[in-house]
This record gives structure tokens, C-alpha cells and sequence, in this order.
């Protein structure tokens, strides 16, 4: 029996990656790290559980990726596998005429839901940096999808552009009017964001799946609707890991 491999898997974002060391599917470490600062992914493995693989799923810019490629190989010896956006995986078929401009989280992330819920059509929200959400028909095509500002961006607008627009209050997002300016502020990317989901979802009968960083306020604001799973982005790089023949015993 060949033995088993351990498999550090990173979804790297704008400004952190979110990583976990796997093994035959059981995670034995998680974590997240300043993108400035992944050499502390290393430093949080545990002892004697150097990974046999790493797979990297990135949106981050060329020069990070470099970065991140550099000190993997230096702390592993081995090169990292870095996804790629495909005109197809398995069943899932990208709707772009140039398959790689589309981002690779957002297709993974289709992917780790299409996992989930086989033929099933979907509505996948990433909330991150942007807020994403693609539609997938039953048969696995991508029908396309919206892109926009996510709850940071969002209120990083509204301070950049406007001189009276100020605050310093911690408020929570939620969709009752303001009453505050900050209310106000926080309140209107609420209302936005679930009216976006909620104006797709109407228009398309389909099965809700939320992750990213911003997903657990967002189903709490939905009223608890969808499927919030927070590593589908790195479940659906283990999907498209396997039917890239990166899963191999020896």
C-alpha cells in the first residue's frame, strides 16, 4: 500500500492566503497569512509533516506570485502547482472567449460546488475583495456572472470621493436605514450586496453556495439562506488538482 501524501493547498487573495495541510482528505493544519509574510506558513506546519505536493490557486499580481513561488521551492525543494483558468474541467465549461482572464478563484470556486452539488444549476457568491457571483446551468456550463466592489471597496469609494462622508464608528452591516452616517454607510453596502443576490437569485431558480471572507455576514444578512462552505475555493482546487493527474501514488 502506497503511503499516504500530505498536500498544502493555498487560496491566495489580494491581501492574504488562506492555506491547509491535507492528507487523504483530512486537514491536519490551517491557517492564514499576510501575503508579506508566507514564510509563517512554514513555520506553522506541524513537525514532521512536510507536505509532498503544494497547489496554489492565486489572483495575487505576478510579482507576489514570484515571491510566493521562490520561498515555496526554497522551503520545500519542490515546485508549487499554480491553477489555471481552462475552457473546461470535467463538466464545468467556461463561458469566456479567453478562458484566463476569468479568475482562477472564481472558477475553482464553481468547481467545489459543482463538486458538492452534482446537476445541480447554481448561484456561487465569493465575497472578497470583490463580491463575484457566476451561474452554472444544470449541465455545467457557466452562464457568466457580475462582478462588484466588496464591503471594503466599497466604503473606500465612498471616503475617497466624498468630503463629507466620515465616521469612526464600528457598525455592523446591517439592512435597517441609518440613522448615523456610519449606519448609513455600512447599511447601503448591505442593502446592495444582498439586493444584488437576491435580484440574480429571483431571476434565476438555482442552488445558493457563499463562501469567502465576507460570506458569513452575507448569509446572516440573506436570513440564513444558501450553503456557506469557507474552503470552497481550495476544495475546487483539489478538483481540478485530481483532473489535472496532479493526485498521484506511488
Amino acid at each position: 500500500m502506497s503511503e499516504p501524501k500530505n498536500i498544502l493547498q493555498l487560496d491566495v487573495g489580494n491581501s492574504a492566503a488562506k492555506w491547509r495541510l491535507v492528507c487523504e482528505g483530512d486537514v491536519l493544519a490551517r491557517g492564514v497569512a499576510d501575503l508579506e509574510e508566507t514564510a509563517s506558513i512554514v513555520k506553522a506546519l506541524p513537525a514532521q509533516a512536510s507536505p509532498h505536493a503544494v497547489w496554489v490557486s492565486s489572483v495575487a499580481s505576478a510579482t507576489v506570485n514570484s515571491q510566493l513561488r521562490q520561498t515555496l521551492e526554497k522551503s520545500f525543494g519542490m515546485a508549487p502547482w499554480f491553477a489555471e483558468t481552462p475552457a473546461r474541467t470535467g463538466r464545468l465549461v467556461n463561458s469566456y472567449a479567453e478562458p484566463r482572464k476569468m479568475g482562477v478563484d472564481r472558477w475553482l470556486a464553481m468547481l467545489g460546488a459543482q463538486a458538492r452539488f452534482p446537476g445541480r444549476a447554481l448561484l456561487v457568491v465569493d465575497v472578497g475583495s470583490a463580491m463575484t457571483l457566476d451561474l452554472v446551468a444544470e449541465d455545467g456550463r457557466h452562464e457568466g456572472g457580475y462582478i462588484i466592489p466588496g464591503p471594503m471597496l466599497m466604503e473606500r469609494a465612498l471616503l475617497l470621493d466624498t468630503d463629507r462622508v466620515r465616521f469612526d464608528e464600528d457598525i455592523d452591516y446591517r439592512l435597517a436605514p441609518g440613522r448615523s452616517t456610519a449606519e448609513a454607510v455600512r447599511h447601503g453596502i448591505a442593502l446592495a450586496h444582498v439586493g444584488a443576490v437576491q435580484a440574480v437569485a429571483d431571476h434565476n431558480q438555482r442552488k445558493l453556495v457563499l463562501t469567502g471572507g465576507g460570506a458569513t455576514v452575507l448569509s446572516q444578512l440573506l436570513g440564513g439562506s444558501g450553503e456557506l462552505i469557507p474552503d470552497l475555493v481550495i476544495e475546487g482546487l483539489a478538483v481540478m488538482a485530481a483532473a489535472e493527474g496532479m493526485v498521484k501514488r506511488d
